[in-house]
Parts: C-alpha cells; structure tokens; sequence
C-alpha cells in the first residue's frame, strides 16, 4: 500500500510551502488508495507549541486534507534511542567533542584553501586520553552519523530522475546534540520505516539529505522509500519571497478564498498541466503524476489565486454556500450576484444594494428628468422578471435614448454604482416600491 507522510514541525503556522507539500502527499496517496499520515516533528520541546499542532490540524481541515493517521516524535523518543545504540554498536555513530567555533574554524580554513568544508573526522582519532581530557573540561559530545564511503549514494527520484553522490565528499552528518537532544536526519529515517512509508515527497531542498539518510536506511537492513523532490516555490517576480514564508491558510481565509482555489492552483502549478478552476478535489487526484513536474521553480502569483477563486465562486450552487451568505438572501439572489463576485463574501456588499440603502448620485437636470420619467413608468408596470426590459423598451420609446444614454443613468439611480450585476436579474431583487423610490431619488 502507498503510505505517504506530511511531517511539520508545530513552531508556527503553516505557509503556502508547507501547504503544496501536504497536498501533493495526499493526492499520490489518494490516487493510489493508500495512506496519508501527519507526523509532528515537535523534538523541539522548546519551540514547540500546542497550539501550533491545533493550527496544523485545522488549516488541513479546512483544505479538505483528510489524514488516515498521526504521529507525534515526542513520543518516540525511547525508539530513537534504541535504535541509536544499535547504530552506535555497529560503528555507525560516534561521538565528537569540537566545539560550534572550532568546527566554524576548521571550515574557513578549508575554504581558504579552496577546498570544500568536509568534516574531517577528527573525532575517529581521538585517543582515551584525549576524550577524558575533554569530558574533565566539562565538554560533551555531539553525534555524528558515520558515512559508509565506499558506497556511492544512488537513487531514481520521481521528478529528479537518477542522483547520485560520492559519500566521500559530504560530511557525516551530526544527527544529536549535546544536550541530548536530536536533529531532523536520524528520528525522521526511523520514523519512515517504523510507519511503512513508501513515498517521500518534499521540496528539493532535502536531496543532500536524503543522500545521507539513504545511508541510515542501509544501516538498519531496511530498503529507502521512494524519493520525490519538487521544485521550490518562488513568487511571481520569479524569486523566492519573504512574503510566501508568511503566507499560509490564515490569510487565504482572511481574505475569503475558497479552498479548492488553493488546492487546484498548487496543485498544478510547476507541472506540464493547467491550472483549472475545479469545484472538487477529484480530477485533480486523478491527473496527479509526477511525470508531468517540472525542474524549474513553480511560481505562486496572489493574483492567479484570486482569479482562479472567481472562477470557481461562479460555479458555486446555492445549497454549497447558502449558511455564508447575508439573512434575506435566496437562490434566486445568489444566481443575480455571483457572476460579480470574488469570493462569496462580497455577496453581502451586493445584498446590501438590494436592501439599501444606496449611496445617491448626484445627477444633472436633464438626467434627474429621465429619472422622473423611470419612476412613472416603472410605477405603472406590471412587474415581474421581465422589468428590466419593458421599463428600458417603454423608456426608449418615449425618450429615444439608447446604449449608454439609456442604461446608465438607471444602473446608478437603482444601485448607485456605474456597474454590476445584470439590472435583468437585479431589479426584481430591488422589487417594485425600492425601484420606483430610487429612480424619484427618495431611495
């Protein structure tokens, strides 16, 4: 079965980063009926919040992110442990005793040298005498993962392709503080095979380090899962953005865009296919293939976003957004207004043009007599759907006004605004006594 994993770390809220890796887990995990896990990487007792977990939750609620598990690190910590002392019997961990300045040291010198800032693995030479003379200086030890390099490190990644890298040339990786506390790389490798995950997908920010983590796998005798690494995020400058790290469900909820328009733009964007204004989740998972990601950055346009959200609104039936919209309002408001509309939200501003008041324009002589004149006739129709076009047809008639000249001045005595909705499906909304008080200018 496809197992696939979000794994966040609860120290804030999540952005829109954070949000493309979650989606693209679900969707791979969803197209192929596995299994989406949510794993909280909350080793950092420090900065890690409760409340950021509840947001964590939350904001994958609200996308519609169904997870089919949870895991919480902070409660594996006696399996870490274990598994460090097995690694650090066979001789794949050691302990290191340079300090962060001395290390800092070692690697401007290389640097100057023009050489890379490889780990020299001093540590290995270190003589009992040497460490008791350390341990007497009240030095601890951090804990490095030792890198088998006579294995060259090789992986077919599903949107890469094939990668390969020389373990001489990296440095073995510190995978535990001093305090005792750990680091990413070696909970996150035991965590994977503890949850039979099958496929990592995230950013290709992580391939150095899936390089070494590959090596963790072979130590505990447990074959890699499959390795995804996508393209980062940038904005549609083309760079990569502060503003995209501070960007996240809280705002897109703010601004009151709907879900789906944040799942069917990351979802698409930096891959072969377009971004299409889907209503429901399933053609996106249906088409999710990572053949069609490309290497380039995949750019995140605010714009887009808010385009795409009018896309859907306007698709939206009334059942689907009946409990967001204003008291008063029913189907046949909602079908006259959503053409208009960016988010369903702004449906309360046009409602509140229905209801009035409205704001008065201020018209000139000539027109305010075209008004008069609207107001007469629109009191002696017989009202019904069709008002728009008999006040507008008897109007031409007695006035030979037209285009412009004609509809205009109407539009803003009825709603005081110079565009909107079509006055076919509004002015039956604004009803007879509203309509005939507005054209008189007694709103």
């Amino acid at each position: 079965m496809t197992i696939t994993r979000f794994a966040p770390s609860p120290t804030g809220r999540l952005h829109v980063g954070n949000i493309r890796t979650a989606l693209h887990n679900w969707l791979w995990a969803r197209k192929r009926g596995g299994r989406f896990l949510l794993r909280l990487d909350d080793t950092d007792s420090e900065r890690s919040k409760e409340e950021y977990v509840e947001a964590i939750r939350a904001d994958l609620g609200w996308l519609g992110l169904d997870i089919d598990g949870e895991e919480r690190q902070s409660a594996r910590f006696d399996r870490y442990e274990t598994a460090f002392e097995k690694l650090r019997a066979a001789g794949r961990i050691y302990p290191a005793y340079e300090t962060a300045q001395e290390l800092e040291l070692k690697r401007k010198i290389l640097l100057g040298r023009g050489k890379p800032p490889i780990y020299d693995r001093a540590a290995l030479d270190l003589t009992d005498r040497q460490i008791a003379d350390f341990e007497a200086e009240g030095r601890t030890p951090h804990w490095r993962f030792r890198l088998d390099h006579e294995t060259p490190i090789e992986w077919d990644d599903l949107i890469r392709g094939p990668q390969h890298f020389d373990p001489a040339l990296l440095s073995d990786p510190v995978i535990r503080r001093e305090d005792g506390s750990w680091l990413y790389m070696l909970p996150s490798t035991i965590d994977d095979i503890d949850m039979n995950v099958t496929h990592v997908v995230r950013g290709e920010d992580h391939v150095t380090n899936t390089g070494l983590q590959i090596q963790m796998f072979d130590a505990m005798g447990v074959a890699p899962p499959t390795f995804a690494h996508e393209a980062l995020l940038v904005g549609s400058e083309g760079k990569l953005s502060k503003r995209l790290g501070s960007l996240g469900v809280e705002a897109f909820r703010d601004e009151g865009l709907e879900p789906m328009a944040v799942i069917a733009l990351l979802a698409r964007i930096g891959t072969s296919d377009p971004v299409e204004p889907f209503t429901d989740a399933a053609p996106l998972i249906e088409s999710f293939d990572f053949d069609r990601f490309g290497r380039a950055p995949a750019r995140f346009d605010s714009e887009e976003l808010k385009t795409l959200n009018a896309k859907i609104v306007h698709q939206l039936d009334f059942e689907t957004v009946a409990d967001r919209l204003p008291e008063g309002m029913g189907a046949d408001g909602w079908e006259a207004i959503r053409p208009n509309l960016g988010t369903v939200a702004e449906a309360a501003d046009w409602w509140h043009v229905v209801e009035g008041p409205v704001d008065p324009v201020d018209f000139d002589a000539d027109t305010a007599a075209y008004l008069d004149r609207a107001a007469e006739a629109a009191a002696g129709l017989d009202w019904s759907d069709t008002a728009w076009k008999s006040l507008t047809g008897q109007l031409k008639e007695q006035t030979g006004r037209k285009g412009k000249a004609l509809f205009l001045p109407l539009r803003q005595a009825l709603t005081g605004r110079d565009q909107g909705p079509e006055m076919a499906a509004l002015l039956p909304l604004i009803g007879r006594d509203r309509a005939i008080a507005r054209l008189s200018r007694r709103q």
